[in-house]
């Protein structure tokens, strides 16, 4: 395959047991040099064991898994040469203060880049002559950021890293995420935040049960799933019942609401119009309602 066209993040069948426990069932997962490719799912669905798995630290019970076309079991050193991870819980040396504990890190890939790591660690409002130990959830989790993004990688592997960050700091975060994306970094972030999601990330994988069951553009995804009106003002809102491609439709006086499939927009629009409508809202379908439908769509199924 062409170095340009190969992902840099490829598993195929990837299978984990812990014991009697199947952490990973057949995963199917593509990251693409350049992208930013957002992995999604609830607790235990095997997002970080997946990263674990990438990172080198697990050998997988079954399948295959590659970094840079690197099998990172076998070759631990030359796939972590350009790689930076992030953990959602940042564990520091309680004796180092946070500036030596971003040197130890960025050490580990050759260390930081002086000018990077002064801007970051003012970007971040981070005291890094405080002892580790003094530290609170959201400025370990700074530490880490800090040294991940203070020296440059091909690639960014980051579970849960906004985890603990104000919405001011989340804010610096996002712009370092877009900064390396520019700079055509890949990144592969693990989040809970939807709209961290919605708006940095190139496709996104949703995972359940070890398996992935959903991939693709967020435009992709949007597609499958339904848009939402709200109308105020009809005079019979009743009728609305009878219009082809409305679901679930919701009254409230002189209001409905209701949703429409993708296909049948155009059709909801030409039967919605009369003379004397209040307000119209009309919002796409968002990350979180494709998330949550599509589970509790998996949960009814399974039962």
């Amino acid at each position: 395959m062409d170095a340009a066209l190969q992902p840099v993040i490829e598993t195929t069948g990837l299978v984990k047991d812990f014991g009697r426990t199947r952490a990973l069932d057949g995963l199917e997962l593509r990251v693409a040099d350049g992208e930013v490719h957002g992995f999604l799912g609830p607790n235990g669905s095997g997002k970080s064991t997946t990263l674990r798995v990438l990172l080198g630290l697990i050998q997988p019970t079954a399948g295959n898994a590659r970094v840079f076309g690197l099998d990172p079991w076998i070759d631990p050193v030359r796939t972590h040469r350009d790689l930076a991870y992030v953990p959602g819980d940042v564990s520091l040396w309680p004796n180092l203060s946070g500036g030596e504990a971003i040197d130890l890190l960025a050490g580990l890939r050759g260390g930081a880049d002086e000018g990077l790591r002064r801007d970051l660690i003012e970007e971040f409002e981070l005291e890094p002559r405080r002892k580790a130990r003094t530290y609170s959830k959201g400025n370990r989790q700074k530490v880490a950021l800090i040294a991940a993004f203070a020296r440059p990688a091909r690639l960014y592997l980051l579970d849960e890293p906004s985890a603990g960050l104000d919405p001011v700091m989340d804010a610096v975060f996002r712009r370092q995420i877009h900064r390396v994306s520019r700079d055509g970094a890949t990144v592969l972030l693990s989040s809970h935040i939807l709209s961290e999601v919605e708006q940095l990330c190139d496709r996104v994988t949703i995972i359940r049960s070890g398996a992935a069951v959903e991939t693709g553009t967020m435009a992709e995804l949007r597609h499958l799933k339904r848009t939402h009106f709200r109308i105020t003002g009809l005079a019979e809102p009743a009728r609305l019942a009878e219009l082809p491609g409305a679901h679930g439709l919701r009254l409230d006086g002189p209001a409905a609401e209701f949703d429409a499939e993708a296909g049948d927009l155009g059709a909801v629009l030409a039967g919605i119009a009369e003379p004397g409508l209040s307000g119209l809202t009309v919002a796409p379908p968002s990350l979180e309602a494709l998330f949550l439908r599509h589970y509790s769509d998996r949960r009814g199924q399974a039962q």
